[in-house]
């Protein structure tokens, strides 16, 4: 007669579960607690790093099983990593809870809204061409006013997503959206080196004229630029989110394009982490994964690269006073939090501020802000009263993401300043336009 095994049936399979000794890393002290919004939000321990790490421990045990309300907590996560940042452990949260959720979206069947809400963001946001087309029906709501409908109509449980979706959508312009960047741009004068740029999804539709500053920026600084319009996307919002196959896939896709080169930059904060976690990713393949670690070593965001540079290029005068908003990519994952600020104190007449709170995330995490519209909501709101309260002129933000939910929370709050990439601050300075009126 047939038997069934059932021993060492546990929540978590056995590709790429959160690994063990990462785990046992946690020594559950508690300073992760401040700095994780959604522990600050509603005080729940199963909704702190710590909390989910215990989590994790228990999908290992023999007999356990992935419930809905151990989903639940997983997904209440931003992935914002500040409590990397927080832990004198050294726990390796990113890891863990990016395998995680991979393990969720293989073993934990989505509610047929949710399965369709997370398919429709995948098949829209990471190809460049399809954001493209929704560029004509944007600048025509804006023309229609449909911001101010969409703030009236927000609280409508059943239009949450579509409301929360068309809160955040950006001030785009037909010229700017078909717009396309050169793929090749040489160096001002001598040579540093040549470099590779990764022109992104959502960054080149939504922010060309950012990607059009940085290169700029790198050519006048001495810097031969290659942006080739392949790969389309990087993987970092499947990838943050569970959808590992896609994700591998497009890293694949990258690391071959780019591992010729020996630096690689990337302006988006959440696209700099991703490519620096392929070694991770790829660990266990075994044709990509030795080229996918050297690859994550070779890549650099832009403020990174020109930092450790020496000037070239005159700064002119940039009166202005600016906030900057440390992109929880950047600084948590990344932990690059002195360069940005090295690269705007170096504008002559700009006066760098900083707000409270800087380590706690502004809701926007990738696609949490529309699969997570109410605590994103909050945590936008408190984010854009901390930023207003520096008396900033304006915002300086190193992710896509993070602009658009600062200017939508700025803009219901009444008070709406203009959000640049520091790149873009760069670039006005040396150009000697001062900011556009």
């Amino acid at each position: 007669m047939a038997t069934t095994d059932v021993l060492n049936v546990t929540a978590w399979d056995g590709t790429r579960p959160p690994e063990p000794d990462l785990i046992d890393d946690c020594v559950h002290c508690g300073f992760c607690l401040p700095t994780c919004p959604t522990y600050v939000l509603w005080g729940e321990e199963m909704d702190s790093p710590r909390g989910r790490i215990v989590l994790m421990r228990h999908g290992h045990d023999e007999g356990s099983e992935l419930s809905g309300e151990m989903v639940d907590h997983f997904d209440n996560c931003l992935g914002c990593m500040a409590c990397v940042t927080a832990c004198p452990s050294g726990v390796q949260y990113d890891k863990l809870i990016t395998d995680t959720r991979a393990q969720i979206e293989r073993r934990h069947p989505r509610t047929p809204a949710k399965g369709a809400l997370r398919r429709a963001i995948f098949e829209l946001f990471p190809h460049p061409g399809r954001l493209r087309a929704t560029v004509p029906a944007l600048v025509l709501g804006q023309k229609l006013g449909l911001p101010g409908l969409v703030r009236r109509v927000e609280g409508v449980p059943a239009l949450r997503t579509f409301t929360a979706a068309l809160g955040i959508a950006p001030p785009v312009r037909l010229r700017d959206a078909f717009r396309r960047l050169p793929e090749t741009r040489e160096a001002r004068g001598e040579s540093r080196g040549r470099v590779a740029f990764l022109q992104g999804c959502v960054q080149r539709v939504y922010f060309g004229d950012v990607n059009d500053a940085t290169v700029r920026v790198l050519a006048a600084e001495g810097f031969d630029v290659d942006a080739p319009a392949a790969p389309r996307c990087c993987g970092a919002l499947m990838g943050h989110t569970g959808e590992d196959g896609p994700a591998r896939e497009l890293a694949r896709e990258t690391i071959g394009r780019f591992e010729d080169y020996e630096t690689v930059v990337v302006n988006a904060a959440g696209c700099g982490s991703a490519m620096k976690e392929y070694g991770h990713l790829l660990r266990d393949d075994p044709e990509w994964a030795e080229r996918a670690e050297a690859f994550s070593g070779r890549v650099k965001d832009v403020t990174e690269l020109l930092a450790g540079q020496s000037e070239r290029t005159v700064r002119h005068p940039l009166p202005l006073r600016v906030a900057y908003h440390d992109a929880c990519h950047l600084a948590h994952a990344q932990g690059v939090r002195s360069e940005p600020r090295e690269l705007l104190r170096a504008i002559p007449g700009l006066e760098l501020v900083e707000p409270d709170g800087w380590e706690i995330c502004c809701g926007s995490a990738g696609i949490y802000n529309l699969v997570k519209p109410e605590p994103a909501a909050e945590l936008g709101r408190r984010k854009a009263e901390a930023l207003i309260a520096t008396g900033a002129e304006a915002i300086a933000a190193a992710n896509p993401g993070c602009t658009l939910q600062i200017s939508a929370h700025l803009e219901r709050l009444g008070h709406p300043l203009p959000v640049y990439h520091p790149l873009e601050l760069v670039h006005l300075s040396l150009t000697g336009q001062g900011v556009p009126a």
